[in-house]
Parts: C-alpha cells; sequence; structure tokens
C-alpha cells in the first residue's frame, strides 16, 4: 500500500505500535502465553470449550479467509508443550478443567498481536483461547479468576524462561449493526470508563459493572472485553505500566502493559 493509499490514522498507529512493542522488548521474553479468541475458525457450536489451552510443539497460523480479505500470511509458530502441561496439570489442582489441544490451529486473535508487537515471529507460543462468541459464555469473574490463575501457575512455573502473557480484547464493538464504521468505537463514555478500569487496576469496579447482560449495550461484540478483564486479573490490581489508545474508524485500540513488581 503506497502513502497516498494508506487510511488516515496510519502514521499515528504505527507510531503507537513502536512505541508499545517496545515495552515487551524491555521484558526479554522467551515464552508467550497469548490469550485470544476463536472466531469460528477452528471451533464450532458442535465442540465449543470455554477456556482451551494449545499444547502442540508448532502451530499452523492464519485461515485461508484471513489471507484473503486482511493479506494475512500463514505462519508455523513454535510451541511449548512444557509450559502448556504445568498450565493443564495446575489449573486442573485449582479448580480449572481447561480444555486442551494438541492439533490447534491459531487465527488473527494470536497472529495480530505477534505482527505488532513480535514481528520477527521468533519465540515459543502457548495459546489460550477463551469463549466471547457462542453463549453461554462465562461470567465476567471467571475471566478474572482465570487471568489471576494463569499469573500464579505461570510465577510456579520451576523454569529460569521468562514468560510474557499477552492479551487482545475489545473495548466497544459493534459488527454488522448501525454502529460498525463511526469515527470511533460505537460507544465512548464505556471506552473512557473501560481504559480507566484496565489501566489503574480498578477490577472491582469492573465487576460492579460489567455483566454479560450489560456488555450487549456498548456494541454487539464488546463481549471481548472480557479477555481485557482477564488481563486485569493477571495484573492483580496493579496500575498498569504503560498505557496508550488510539481512535479508529470503527473501534478503539488500546495498549497496556505491566511488568512483574520488581523486574
Amino acid at each position: 500500500m503506497g502513502k497516498d493509499e494508506a487510511p488516515p490514522f496510519a502514521e499515528a498507529w504505527i507510531e503507537k505500535v513502536a512505541n508499545y512493542r517496545e515495552t515487551l522488548t524491555q521484558a526479554r521474553p522467551d515464552v508467550l502465553v497469548m490469550i485470544g479468541s476463536d472466531h469460528f475458525h477452528q471451533l464450532w457450536l458442535n465442540a465449543m470449550p470455554q477456556f482451551l489451552v494449545g499444547n502442540a510443539p508448532f502451530y499452523d497460523a492464519n485461515y485461508y479467509n484471513e489471507a484473503r480479505e486482511f493479506g494475512l500470511p500463514q505462519l508455523l509458530l513454535r510451541g511449548d508443550v512444557e509450559l502448556g502441561n504445568f498450565i493443564l496439570e495446575k489449573g486442573l489442582e485449582i479448580g480449572f478443567d481447561l480444555a486442551f489441544s494438541n492439533e490447534l490451529r491459531v487465527d488473527h486473535s494470536i497472529t495480530c498481536p505477534i505482527f505488532t508487537i513480535r514481528p520477527e515471529a521468533d519465540l515459543p507460543i502457548v495459546p489460550i483461547y477463551t469463549n466471547i462468541f457462542a453463549p453461554p459464555l462465562p461470567q465476567p469473574k471467571r475471566f478474572v479468576d482465570l487471568g489471576i490463575a494463569i499469573r500464579n501457575i505461570v510465577e510456579a512455573w520451576p523454569s529460569d524462561k521468562r514468560v510474557a502473557i499477552i492479551g487482545t480484547g475489545h473495548l466497544s464493538l459493534e459488527l454488522g449493526g448501525p454502529r460498525q464504521f463511526g469515527p470511533h468505537g460505537p460507544d465512548p463514555e464505556f471506552d473512557a470508563k473501560a481504559v480507566q478500569w484496565i489501566s489503574k487496576g480498578m477490577i472491582n469496579e469492573a465487576l460492579a459493572e460489567v455483566t454479560l447482560e450489560s456488555l450487549h449495550k456498548p456494541g454487539n461484540a464488546t463481549h471481548g472485553f472480557m479477555d481485557f478483564m482477564l488481563m486485569m486479573g493477571v495484573a492483580k490490581g496493579q496500575v498498569a505500566d504503560y498505557a496508550d489508545t488510539l481512535d479508529l474508524f470503527h473501534t478503539m485500540e488500546a495498549y497496556f502493559t505491566w511488568y512483574p513488581e520488581g523486574d
């Protein structure tokens, strides 16, 4: 795409992503635990887990429609089976009966974060999929609790490898509805409140207002905000070390980083 063809927000987006990428580079990770959601590519209504851990040595990445519609290349990503097994086993011990797949193919919820903040795609991953699309959905508190559990499990892993936990989610988002293509997200008031909750570690305040029913109001695809709530659980209420936002033509992008205390 030439410069004249680029959307008006392109330069700002490139700058913000470059700044955000540096927050991961500074962490010097060896493994990436990737939180995302399958967009009805591999997981369908005949077998829809609420939470699923990828546990394979390699992952084919991106699907035909993603290449056709978005120009995303197909990838082959390495996995970390040792960490995947550890998450599954410890999850069972603490009350999370996580599903798993040894033959998972991941989609853009995993690859787009890699393209933007680790474009070398050189680190092994452990993908964790959440169900934000196919009711009945887990309650928002279950997402927070899973985030706390993932943090505790990763910290208990007897390895010298440095692990970064990366999550993608939505603020207000409308897909296929009348508010889809506005100059910003469909509910700026919700977005402002959500950014404050996330950046300031306001888990209890978010849980007091967010329900499965309330998430329909900001936009019909806003249930992806629960993946952000999962990341708030990972951070355990810590104030974000880095926070930034960018209004795009249909949604607000938001970028947050937390470093473990003392790291």
